[in-house]
């Protein structure tokens, strides 16, 4: 009796999607002039009806048969290009099914296909969701469909739980605060967990606030020796970025050589749209193994596997193309409004915003949904929009509140799907670091950072300020989704100064001088430089090392904070930033690939304001602010993060925190093998060994 119930459902359900695809049909040639169901010289309503269900059906048929082949066919077509063929791949298909359809009454021009294509796909996904909500059995298939998983896994133990780590990007401990009180909270979902069956506690992030720092910690173990988030590496001349593929793929080789550990998923886990992928077996959307070539390479399967299924396609494209609309409205607006500070948001930025909080958002759900119905045992996925939007936008501007509710809309959606997993699920929200407001530097003060180092060295400055790019990690995401190359390694000149930016931290290398150059050699060459830059008001404090008296970090008016014994001279340049920051300077100072001179902006503890050195208003990377103040959200079933309830400090100290709460629902990590250390290395399985599956 149950299955004929089902096959009754399946039937009612697709009956109900082609009566109203049928029905879309018949309104659209009533409207459109270049759309017709009616043979030249007209028809009854009766044939023009049965012409719109035979066109709905063979539109419905070529869809369900046609379009899964076509869009494997196009895998190697970037990501962003398959998604705008999604509208001239489906018109096509609709100009087919209206060549079957019999005495030729289904007519339209290319132009009118496409849009008609475009609302029967959206008519039909609408109805078919509808409908699946309702039915447990029919809801459970729609999700599977939706993450693209049609292979089958053995049941785990019922009395096992899994656990998902859902990474909210940038998202700071306060915000979340903020963004889940009041009557009707922009995090409706999360605010219901938030004292109920979850508790939320904040973690302190290290010096280098940043993801490439937070997340290699939270899945590898260990982030030493990464210094920011983009750094000049002087005994290979190589500028490493922490969110470019081949650089991910390093860092991740160096952690794992470090720790001589896979990761944190190493045992059944997934990796979706992260950094690093932790060692898991199961990677999508992950920069580490973006750079890999060959049979062994399905980094962008993600993509196949959501937009395989034409109404998927067609509902991301078309809010890929409202996302891009809302970013150019909210621009104008804060431009007519002459709201400061703001930094330029014109040229490509419009469709990186899209592809973070629209793309990149529906295939990273759509991967997780598909782990959970899996049964995956461990699932770390990371979600960028927030942190994209807010770089441009601020932290707390009301651009943000829409990314926040679609945030909180996608958790909703896979706390729903988990309760329809073969086994418990655990879900533990968490962020890689927050985010800190405030003018850039530039705009500030009206020079870059670069501009004053120049000027310190005694170098000539250019008469117009350049603009520091900004490093948002959604950038380097869609240029991978893109197959674009990366861009330049390495420095040509030997002789002049490497300035970088990280948030507000900045980093100056002197690449002619081998190893890390000295107070004392510094002060020989360029005399007026440290007194420049410490005493500049837009500069909170320097570190350099010392001949005489090892890491010194320098403030204005002489004052000195000497890190091995302690010793203050004058005001304490860390004093503004609050306990902790000598610890986490301290541990930066020892790093091989430490810059220079490792610069941190002023921070105003009244505002918290800081000042990026790159063209971002809401920044992270330097010490300052909410940029520090992350947080965890966590099940009450688990055990808490810091029995004594003192505060988590850095990142490496939440991978432990994680990796206990994995022990404690299915015992110890596996050992890395062949196929595990190709995964986590971004490299090829070796010979003889299968390759991992990256879904």
């Amino acid at each position: 009796m149950p299955r004929w119930r089902s096959l009754g459902g399946a039937l009612f359900r697709v009956l109900a999607v082609w009566a109203v695809s049928s029905l879309t049909l018949l309104v659209l040639a009533a409207l459109l002039p270049d759309f017709r169901l009616q043979s030249a010289g007209g028809d009854s309503l009766t044939r023009t009806a049965l012409a719109a269900a035979l066109g709905a059906g063979a539109f419905g048929l070529l869809s369900a048969l046609v379009w899964p082949v076509l869009v494997r066919a196009l895998l190697l077509v970037p990501a962003l290009v398959l998604g705008l063929l999604v509208f001239v791949l489906n018109g096509s298909l609709l100009l087919l099914a209206l060549d079957l359809i019999p005495a030729g009454q289904g007519q339209a021009a290319p132009q009118t296909a496409v849009i008609v294509a475009a609302a029967m796909s959206a008519a039909s996904s609408a109805t078919s969701a509808f409908l699946a909500v309702r039915n447990d059995d029919a809801y459970h298939r729609r999700l599977v469909r939706l993450a693209g998983r049609r292979r089958t896994r053995a049941a785990p133990r019922p009395d096992t739980p899994g656990t998902l780590f859902l990474q909210l990007d940038g998202l700071g401990h306060d915000l979340l605060r903020e963004a889940t009180r009041g009557e009707r909270p922009l995090m409706a979902t999360v605010a219901r967990w938030i004292g109920d069956t979850h508790r939320l506690t904040p973690w302190r992030t290290d010096w280098s606030s940043q993801t490439g720092a937070s997340q290699l910690a939270i899945l590898h173990g260990s982030n030493e020796d990464l210094p920011a988030f983009r750094w000049y590496e002087k005994d290979t001349g190589t500028l490493v970025v922490s969110n470019r593929p081949s650089s991910a793929a390093e860092l991740q080789r160096r952690a794992v050589e470090r720790t001589g550990d896979g990761g944190l998923l190493t045992h059944d886990g997934a990796s979706r749209g992260n950094l690093f992928s932790g060692g898991a077996d199961q990677v999508a959307l992950v920069m580490s193994v973006a750079a890999r070539r060959g049979r062994h390479n399905r980094s962008r399967a993600g993509y196949f596997a959501y937009f395989s299924d034409p109404a998927n396609a067609t509902r991301t494209a078309v809010s890929f193309g409202a996302e891009v609309v809302r970013e150019i409205v909210q621009s104008l607006r804060r431009r007519l409004r002459r709201e400061l500070p703001r930094v330029g948001r014109g040229g490509l930025y419009p469709v990186i915003r899209a592809f973070a909080t629209v793309v990149e958002r529906d295939v990273v759900v759509a991967a997780v949904i598909g782990d959970l119905l899996a049964g995956r045992r461990a699932v770390y996925a990371d979600l960028v929009g927030y942190d994209e939007v807010a770089h441009h936008s601020g932290p707390a501007h009301r651009d943000t509140h829409q990314v926040l509710r679609s945030l909180d809309r996608a958790v909703a959606l896979i706390a729903k799907a988990a309760r329809h997993a073969p086994r418990p699920y655990r879900i533990v929200l968490l962020s890689d670091h927050g985010q800190s407001h405030g003018p850039t530097f530039l705009d500030r003060y009206g020079l870059s950072l670069g501009d004053l180092v120049r000027a310190g060295c005694g170098l000539p400055v250019p008469r117009r300020a350049g603009r520091t790019p900004s490093g948002a990690e959604a950038r380097e995401a869609a240029r991978a989704a893109l197959h674009r190359p990366e861009g330049a390694q390495g420095h040509r000149s030997t002789t002049q100064p490497v300035v970088l930016a990280s948030g507000n931290l900045g980093l100056v290398s002197f690449p002619d001088v081998p190893g890390r150059i000295t107070r004392e050699e510094l002060d020989r060459r360029h005399p007026a430089l440290l007194g420049t830059l410490a005493n500049h008001p837009g500069i909170g404090f320097l570190l350099i090392r010392s001949a005489a008296h090892g890491p010194v970090v320098l403030g204005p008016a002489g004052a000195e904070h000497h890190l091995d014994t302690g010793r203050v001279t004058g005001r304490d340049p860390l004093a503004p930033f609050g306990a902790g920051a000598a610890e986490a300077v301290r541990r930066t100072a020892r790093f091989p690939h430490a810059a220079d001179l490792m610069v941190n902006s002023a921070y105003d503890p009244a505002t918290g304001a800081v000042h990026a050195f790159e063209e971002q208003i809401g920044s992270h990377g330097g010490l300052g602010g909410a940029q520090n103040h992350a947080f965890l959200l966590w099940p009450t079933e688990l055990t808490p993060p810091a029995p004594d309830s003192r505060a988590l400090t850095g990142a490496e100290e939440v991978h432990r925190v994680l990796r206990r709460w994995l022990r404690e629902a299915d015992g110890p990590q596996r050992p890395v093998g062949p196929a595990q250390d190709a995964a986590r290395r971004g490299v090829a399985a070796p010979d003889g060994a299968p390759p991992p599956d990256q879904g």
